[in-house]
């Protein structure tokens, strides 16, 4: 059978996450506007009777600004170079620039067979295309582009064709019921922080994380959750919870609902909001909350 690792890369909000979950067909990874929305090495398995694929989802390359930042370039950079195939990622939507083809320069230079998907043609204008078609091809990359809606499933099924046909013959790398290396809790934490980026927008910075610190499930099937949300600054915090705790109602019910969806059960769910100045500078906090320097 076919099996093999698909490294997807890209700059930051290229539609990477969504567009391997609509490969997978699962929520393997959160998805929001905002650049930074994936921070960690994701793994999102499809597996069918004669091929699996498994897809490595990597932070969106982003000019390292803090030690988090750096970290996630470092595991974008490492997870490119052990892989069998790399899916180069681009906004269809905001054009091809010098910028792009001198990063898909940069990674077919690393002498492992590469593609790209051309992302987001459902909301871009048609006469873009063939004029970014042709950018590709003056470029000299030489290298497969698909362009693709995965909102709209367009062209989805092509890409998917050409990806098995690439992967190499052998094993299983997992099981046929993993569609992620990821935790349930791990999911949980993530759940949370794309409802929170999703519900502020420009009003938070990127400076939120999700500690986990309790995640049972009671003898009547409903988990019992408890969550940390740490902010960088006081008044992150006061726009976190809002009048009267308003937003951070408004915000826990909106992931509650996503997590009972995700775990197939109720949840019963408490937040608290907690300010740790420049936490994504300090190492011994980037370690307690769960971020793994894989660049190492």
């Amino acid at each position: 059978m076919k099996s093999g690792y698909i490294a997807v890369i890209g700059r930051a909000n290229a539609g990477k996450s969504t567009l391997i979950n609509v490969m997978v067909g699962e929520k393997v990874s959160i998805v929001s506007p905002k650049p930074q929305t994936t921070r960690d090495r994701i793994l999102g398995v499809l597996t069918e009777d004669d091929y699996q694929i498994v897809f490595v989802d990597t932070p969106g390359i982003y000019k390292a600004r803090n030690a988090l930042t750096d970290m996630m370039m470092r595991t974008t950079e490492t997870s490119a170079r052990s892989v069998d195939f790399l899916l180069y990622v681009v906004d269809g939507h905001e054009g091809i620039d010098e910028e792009d083809l001198s990063l898909m320069e940069k990674y077919k230079a690393l002498g492992i067979p590469m593609a790209i998907a051309y992302t987001k043609i459902d909301i871009m204008p048609k006469e873009n295309i063939p004029l970014d078609m042709a950018k590709f091809a003056d470029s000299g990359l030489d290298v497969d582009v698909f362009p693709v809606s995965a909102r709209k499933g367009k062209n989805i099924r092509e890409l998917k064709k050409f990806l098995v046909e690439k992967m190499p013959e052998g094993e299983r790398a997992f099981t046929e019921d993993i569609v992620s290396d990821k935790s349930e809790r791990f999911m949980i934490s993530e759940i949370m922080r794309e409802k929170i980026l999703l519900k502020f927008d420009k009003e938070i910075p990127h400076g939120i994380a999700v500690v986990v610190n309790a995640f049972e499930r009671k003898e009547n099937g409903v988990y019992d959750i408890n969550l940390d949300i740490v902010c960088e600054r006081a008044n992150h915090k006061a726009i976190l919870i809002g009048k009267q705790g308003k937003a951070i109602k408004e915000v826990s019910s909106f992931a509650r609902q996503d997590m009972e969806k995700f775990l197939g059960a109720k949840v019963f769910l408490t937040t608290f909001v907690k300010v740790k100045e420049d936490w994504r500078d300090r190492p011994n906090l980037l370690k307690e909350y769960g971020y793994e320097d894989l660049g190492d």
